[in-house]
């Protein structure tokens, strides 16, 4: 009875805890680079060689195991369509070919277009 009780226990303890291997993920805000705006894409890899790719297009991630890539709105408009509310940013080992996938949220309204209004009603109760 003891140590099915023990198993339980550790299946509990097991079950509540983390995955090791698991890693924030990767997160997108917008900066100022030099006269003009980019879009920061950043995280974290297991390892400095892991290839970060943003909607198919390989970058150069600046630090380690702590990676950012500063990409130029004009970029991001190429890589994203219209309207477009996330990117995708690819991890690959270049020496297993294992990847791993992410959908990063953009900034509200960062590849939308814009709409004029001619009048805006607004009501109370």
């Amino acid at each position: 009875m003891r140590a099915a009780s023990q198993f339980l226990i550790a299946g509990v303890l097991l079950a509540l805890s983390p995955p090791i291997s698991a890693a924030p993920a990767p997160e997108a805000r917008l900066v100022r680079c030099g006269d003009h705006d980019c879009l920061r894409v950043s995280g974290q890899r297991e390892d400095a060689r892991v290839l970060v790719i943003v909607n198919s297009h390989e970058t150069s991630p600046r630090g380690a195991r702590k990676w950012r890539v500063d990409l130029p709105l004009d970029t991001v408009r190429r890589l994203a369509p219209l309207h477009a509310r996330t990117v995708e940013v690819t991890l690959r080992d270049p020496d297993t070919g294992d990847e791993t996938s992410a959908s990063v949220r953009l900034p509200i309204g960062l590849l939308g277009g814009t709409t004029r209004l001619t009048a805006l009603e607004v009501t109370g109760p």
